[in-house]
């Protein structure tokens, strides 16, 4: 079979590796129909996650149809069409009895990063009766897709970590899929006023179809100024750190008000400074996390019945034979106008 396979940092190759095989009873081997790129593969790209090692398919997220199951799976056979989830889950150790699913004792945020992914034609998905969900009939299949990771992330590491409420002022620092996410999920708490803060007037301007209020172009260096200049002087509820790199830390720690939640919801690949000299005595909360997917049933009824549309992220559809050309879009996104690429192998 063909797989994306990460060689080394800023070097990645279309293979030919052998079709995974069942390995333990409680397996499914799933044939990929429509995948996608997430930022967190061009964080592995980049050299960010060590853990990532040479030949290992990337990808964790995707749709398909079971090929085969282990005999320790009972919710599903061979011909189920599946979401699949970024997160693997026992359903039994100590952190899934919490709900802690990313933190899973024998699993978690394993595929495309300690397993072979899903940016193959098949996949092995361990714990499968855990880790799948089956596919409605008749729901848009490019659209769960973004119910892989990216709407689960938004919503769980952004819109609940950061307690979103009605009649909130919120700020979230990159326009990108995963603020999308975020910025899609918030309107589920009728927040007042949701600031999208971007480099890219672009997304900037999706972001208003999406239900932005209000928006900032950051590359002028003055986003905190505008943003305080925006809310009175008094800061946000809410600030949503979506991409990953100090600068955005940064302006969520300057632009909240006091009892403020900073939700980082970005992969940090470098160290950020905290300035807890300052925010010591103004009651904010900081959050992190690595998406649990606990929200996912309930967010796949949402885009079920239509009150989400996440098949709006998507910009580019790719053939999995193109898959080279489907990276060099979503890695110069700005370039190109991108947000989620779809990659069918149908």
């Amino acid at each position: 079979m063909k797989a994306l396979t990460f060689v080394a940092p800023g070097k990645k190759e279309l293979v030919e590796k052998p079709k995974p095989e069942i390995q333990k009873p409680t397996d499914a081997i799933v044939r990929i129909t429509k995948t996608t790129i997430c930022g967190t593969d061009l964080h592995i790209l980049a050299g960010d996650v060590p853990a990532v090692t040479s030949g290992r398919t990337l990808g964790h997220e995707g749709v398909g149809i079971v090929e085969e199951v282990g005999e320790g799976v009972k919710n599903f056979k061979k011909g189920d069409r599946v979401l699949i989830s970024c997160i693997t889950s026992c359903g039994k150790c100590e952190n899934c009895k919490k709900g802690l699913y990313a933190h899973c004792e024998d699993g978690g945020w394993i595929l495309g990063h300690l397993i072979d992914g899903t940016q193959a034609e098949y996949v092995r998905i361990p714990h499968a009766d855990n880790s799948l969900y089956h596919i409605p009939e008749g729901t848009d299949e490019e659209a769960l897709v973004m119910l892989s990771d990216i709407l689960p992330t938004g919503f769980e590491i952004g819109v609940l970590n950061g307690k979103v409420q009605p009649g909130h002022t919120v700020a979230i620092i990159g326009a990108g899929p995963v603020g999308m996410a975020a910025l899609l999920t918030a309107q589920f708490y009728s927040p007042a006023e949701i600031i999208m803060v971007d480099l890219d007037d672009n997304r900037l301007e999706v972001s208003k179809t999406f239900g932005a209020t209000h928006t900032i172009n950051s590359s002028d260096g003055k986003a905190v100024e505008k943003i305080m200049e925006y809310t009175g002087g008094k800061g946000v509820d809410v600030a949503m750190e979506a991409v990953g790199i100090p600068a955005t830390f940064d302006i969520c720690q300057q632009i909240l008000k006091p009892g403020g939640y900073l939700a980082n919801l970005g992969v940090h690949g470098k160290p950020v400074e905290f300035h807890i000299e300052k925010l010591w005595i103004s009651n904010i909360t900081l959050t992190t996390g690595l998406v649990n997917t606990t929200s996912t049933p309930m967010l796949l009824k949402t885009v079920q019945s239509k009150k989400l549309r996440p098949e709006k992220l998507i910009t580019h559809r790719f053939a999995f034979k193109d898959i080279m050309e489907a990276y060099e879009i979503f890695g110069n996104a700005a370039k190109n106008k991108a947000l989620k690429v779809i990659i069918s192998n149908d």
